[in-house]
């Protein structure tokens, strides 16, 4: 079947238009859609280098200091060695005298002995206050005042001279002993050693009356010599057990001590 050109059915221009018309009422009618703002850009990622070598250590950070100054006190370091000085009246560590010279030894114990002498024996200050006194004691200076006396009075003897410094040497160290036991037993403050070296040095007159009576053999003079070195004695001894009891029992403190020395005083003048 064959068609020719005069079959073909031309369009109408009118319905042409009518087309293109009804296309925009459907483009205009539908409804408009929301259009979304669009989203920042985010910010661009640091990226992290990746070496395979070690990262170093950091070094380390100064302390930042504040705007007020503010004084840092850097310890220092004590000395290698501290000298500390020996005061000679007894302040301070003691000397080490393991490793000293014998002679400075016996120097030393030499002139304590007539310090502590004078300060008991013979008028000072330091008598007004028996406190201060014979606080350096020692009994070097009474074990030699006692030994001294027997001796004198075994060589004043004309026969048994080892008997007589037995019974003079234990009289005199066994009454220290009691003297001292008894103003300890009366509420006494004192030193029981303290208390032996004073009555050892108390004995100092009556060695020096002795050493007279030796020498020179008559029954007035030792009676003199013995009187005064008697009372020497006391009054030596006096302030020092005086001040260590009560005053309502100072006599009985005392009485003792004048017995022990009269006791003496008599030997002396009985032996010939």
């Amino acid at each position: 079947m064959s068609h020719n050109h005069g079959d073909t059915i031309p369009l109408h221009p009118s319905s042409a238009q009518s087309d293109m018309d009804e296309i925009e009422s459907l483009i205009y009618a539908a409804p408009s859609a929301t259009v979304l703002p669009a989203r920042p850009p985010s910010p661009p990622r640091a990226s992290i280098p990746v070496s395979t070598s070690p990262a170093p250590l950091p070094a380390p950070a100064k302390p930042s200091l504040p705007g007020a100054s503010v004084p840092i006190i850097v310890p220092q370091a004590p000395p290698a060695s501290v000298s500390v000085p020996i005061a000679s009246d007894g302040f301070g560590p003691p000397p080490n005298t393991l490793t000293e010279p014998v002679w400075d030894t016996v120097k030393r114990d030499l002139a304590r002995i007539v310090s502590n002498l004078k300060l008991v024996v013979f008028p000072n200050p330091y008598r007004e206050d028996p406190g201060k006194a014979l606080r350096d004691w020692d009994l070097w200076g009474p074990f030699f005042f006692i030994v001294f006396l027997g001796l004198t009075l075994s060589w004043s003897a004309s026969v048994k001279k080892s008997e007589v410094f037995a019974v003079a040497f234990a009289v005199l160290a066994a009454g220290a002993i009691i003297l001292t036991l008894n103003v300890l037993l009366l509420g006494g403050h004192i030193i029981f050693f303290q208390s032996l070296s004073l009555l050892g040095y108390c004995l100092f007159p009556l060695d020096v009356g002795a050493l007279v009576c030796m020498l020179k053999d008559n029954v007035i003079l030792k009676i003199i010599v013995v009187t005064v070195t008697l009372a020497w004695s006391s009054w030596a001894a006096y302030p020092f057990m005086s001040a260590a009891v009560n005053p309502r029992r100072k006599a009985l403190a005392l009485y003792p001590v004048f017995l022990m020395y009269i006791s003496v005083g008599f030997l002396i003048i009985a032996i010939d």
